[in-house]
């Protein structure tokens, strides 16, 4: 089986990568692996099986490399998860979403037979009415005002169309909680970091976890499995963020709405910070996934719950 992993140097890109080499030691047929992302060279060893390859999602080069190494199975990773201070919602919008056009593109074009691809529970969006337990039939609301769960959004109903278009293209689709690892770094553990941890008045600001191991026992699980579809991806369970301020020993500081958006506002427009007043309803609103499918279904059952995720995460 040849596969083509995009984003394969990112955090779960690389990680899935050594994995496979590893398991390709105990395989009788070893996977053919063509690890592609936009840095010039890989940041690590790769073995025979394993082909690395300079490549922007948004190029038409996509359609060679897929051509060119007769690939059989996508996972697409490519996204930008946490923009730098310099990024801006155009690009963003190119690599998230027409990078992901051009990926499904491509793959229709050359016959592909199935496409792996992790979205997010931000796609459900951060919203006052979202239920208390998040099902894959709970409507795809990503707010506008985050790029990120927007973009998935937007991704979410282009792999909807394609799905009614070309059925002959399988896919699988994972919409992941928030992933916790030994060196995960990014806004959300930011949080974390903090000497007291930030609560707004009047929301628990509910968090899912799932350990990164899982997520990439799931995406192997998806290249040779038969199952189709789409997929909470989370731990059993969740924290409030007083069970998270509890396991760290830490308080939890209450602001009111009004003040922390007032400040954030200001923050932004100073350029003190890079997260503006629409994090309130981030940290409000947060999409609780329910993973009976992932396990009933799918058939797989996380390691780790939320907490002991959590707990994990902080030992190391």
């Amino acid at each position: 089986m040849n596969i083509l992993i995009t984003g394969a140097m990112g955090y779960i890109g690389s990680q899935l990568v050594k994995k496979m080499m590893q398991l390709n030691q105990e395989r009788d047929t070893p996977w053919q692996i063509i690890a592609t992302d936009i840095k010039e060279k890989a940041d690590f060893n790769m073995d025979e099986h394993v082909h690395y390859i300079k490549m922007d999602v948004r190029s038409p080069q996509v359609l060679t490399v897929l051509m060119h190494y007769e690939i059989d199975t996508v996972i697409h990773l490519a996204t930008i998860v946490t923009p730098g201070k310099k990024s801006n919602r155009e690009f963003e919008y190119s690599v998230d979403v027409e990078g992901t056009q051009n990926i499904l593109e491509a793959s229709v074009d050359c016959g592909i037979e199935r496409v792996v691809i992790t979205s997010s529970g931000a796609a459900y969006g951060y919203h006052p009415d979202n239920a208390e337990w998040i099902k894959e039939d709970h409507p795809i609301r990503g707010n506008e005002e985050f790029a990120y769960s927007y973009h998935k959004r937007l991704v979410e109903e282009m792999l909807a169309d394609y799905r009614r278009r070309y059925p002959q293209l399988e896919q699988v689709i994972f919409r992941i909680g928030t992933i916790l690892g030994e060196n995960v770094d990014n806004q959300i553990t930011d949080l974390f970091k903090k000497k007291r941890l930030l609560g707004i008045k009047g929301s628990d600001s509910p968090f899912v976890f799932i350990w990164d191991q899982d997520v990439i026992a799931c995406l192997i699980k998806a290249i040779e499995s038969e199952k189709v579809g789409i997929y909470n991806v989370a731990g059993d369970g969740a924290l409030t963020v007083d069970e998270l301020a509890n396991i760290l020993d830490k308080k939890v500081i209450r602001i009111p709405v009004k003040l922390i958006r007032g400040a954030l506002f200001a923050l932004k427009r100073l350029r003190l910070t890079q997260y503006g007043e629409e994090q309130v309803n981030f940290l409000r609103y947060r999409p609780v996934l329910d993973n009976t499918k992932l396990k009933e279904d799918f058939g797989y059952k996380p390691t780790y719950t939320s907490e002991e995720v959590f707990r994990e995460y902080v030992r190391e």
